[in-house]
């Protein structure tokens, strides 16, 4: 290790031995990869991924140092470091990856939802909006049954993805209220959603406790495999190359140890590189590896339907979605501040943060979390030991963080992360602005 030591400008680590903590989902591949093809080991660190129960064990134990870092919920970082939940300064300088979520419903919904969808040669046209859901959860609210989803954590992309899709095809997903003791998001709520951990999904809607589900891969296709539900629509198709899960330590950590902090986003830029290179042709290997039961842990044809860049809906109708899993394409591994206000709005759009805040509050939380300086450091240092291009990368000189205003979104609205607060005054549902609860 000397040699590939004395190579780079980066110091030593100031910790070599490291617990990592993951959720088991396919998106956990770039710490996988790391570990399997020695790229933590090329940085001097001496790594052990620990699968976790639920994502608020997994943040719990980074906040108290039982973890060095984790796999997180894009959201967990943020809402830690803001006080929603758990008050800690939780930071990321890795994005993990894009896309990779999916909505699933029960069969039976499924059933009532299909006449309410255009079909062409005789399947569903996609995008499949919430609207062919609303006379579904109309029927439930007049036979006063409630209709009730899964998700996988209040501060989930998953979560949000549901409510905007929801939101978008006007069913209202409820609001939040913690200064008035209510963390249930079902104030007003038309669909009542709560929190099902992942790898319990299907059997949680097999069972008829939940009607649907967002959560990310491979549940949804577990549930294809098992014939007890069907994927509606895609998170990619809810809003095209959407950040996904990020990989957060505590700001002290991060602090009392900068080298080890680089080295590790190092490693895990090099597996993201691995993951995408040569138009996916790696997939197959690396479907492999998640298959074991130290990673994720299902069969390999579940796995494979989406890493591989196919997406089954209905049973037999699968269909091509090359960006379905992305890991550095599209500069995915960047920390994007634009990324991390997005989660705040919606944050904001659904009363988790109550107060109204000003577009300097959000430009001001995106920098105390989201840290790019400590991804460009680690970048610049592949691109000197050859082991990437520059043209892999944004151009650090120039780069802002935020990404130019984005419209592909399913209900068309565009998002400019410049004016946070006019983004939330342009929906119909959620809170605007200046209200609360």
């Amino acid at each position: 290790m000397q040699l590939a030591q004395a190579q780079t400008k980066v110091g030593y680590a100031e910790k070599e031995e490291l617990k990592i903590g993951f959720i088991k989902l396919t998106d956990m591949a770039p710490l996988a990869v790391a570990y399997e093809k020695g790229y933590f080991e090329d940085e001097g660190l001496y790594v052990t991924l620990e699968a976790q129960a639920n994502w608020k064990v997994l943040l719990d134990r980074v906040i108290d140092g039982q973890l060095d870092g984790a796999h997180m919920l894009a959201g967990q970082p943020l809402g830690a470091t803001i006080g929603f939940g758990t008050q800690a300064h939780i930071i990321t300088a890795f994005s993990m990856d894009l896309n990779g979520n999916a909505i699933t419903v029960s069969n039976d919904v499924w059933a009532q939802m299909k006449p309410n969808i255009k079909h062409k040669n005789g399947r569903p046209v996609h995008p499949i909006t919430a609207d062919a859901l609303k006379p579904v959860v109309d029927r439930y609210a007049a036979q006063g049954k409630p209709f009730k989803m899964g998700m996988v954590f209040p501060v989930s992309t998953h979560n949000y993805e549901l409510r905007y899709w929801l939101a978008a095809g006007g069913i209202h997903p409820g609001y939040y209220a913690p200064h008035k003791g209510d963390t249930s998001g079902q104030i007003d709520a038309q669909a009542l959603l709560s929190v099902t951990p992942p790898p319990q999904m299907p059997a949680t809607m097999e069972a008829g406790t939940i009607d649907g589900y967002c959560v990310g891969e491979p549940w949804n296709q577990q549930a294809v495999i098992k014939g007890i539900g069907v994927p509606v629509i895609t998170d990619y198709e809810i809003w095209k190359n959407n950040p996904e899960k990020v990989f957060g330590v505590s700001a002290q950590w991060a602090q009392e140890n900068p080298n080890t902090h680089i080295r590790v986003v190092k490693a895990m830029i090099r597996a993201a590189m691995w993951l995408d290179e040569n138009d996916n042709a790696n997939r197959v290997e690396a479907v492999k590896i998640l298959a074991r039961s130290s990673y994720v842990g299902a069969d390999e044809e579940v796995i494979a339907n989406s890493m591989t860049g196919t997406f089954e809906y209905e049973k037999g109708d699968k269909r091509e979605i090359p960006d379905f899993n992305v890991f550095f394409r599209y500069n995915a591994t960047y920390p994007f501040f634009s990324d991390a206000i997005w989660y705040l709005t919606q944050m904001r759009r659904w009363g988790q943060i109550e107060e109204p805040k000003s577009d300097d509050w959000f430009m001001a939380t995106a920098k105390k979390v989201y840290k790019p300086k400590i991804y460009a450091v680690a970048a610049k240092e592949l691109i000197s030991e050859g082991k990437a291009k520059a043209s892999d990368f944004p151009d650090f000189a120039t780069e802002t963080g935020f990404k130019p205003p984005q419209s592909e979104f399913i209900d068309n609205v565009t998002y400019d992360a410049t004016t946070p607060n006019a983004y939330l005054n342009s929906f119909a549902i959620g809170l605007k602005a200046d209200s609360k609860i």
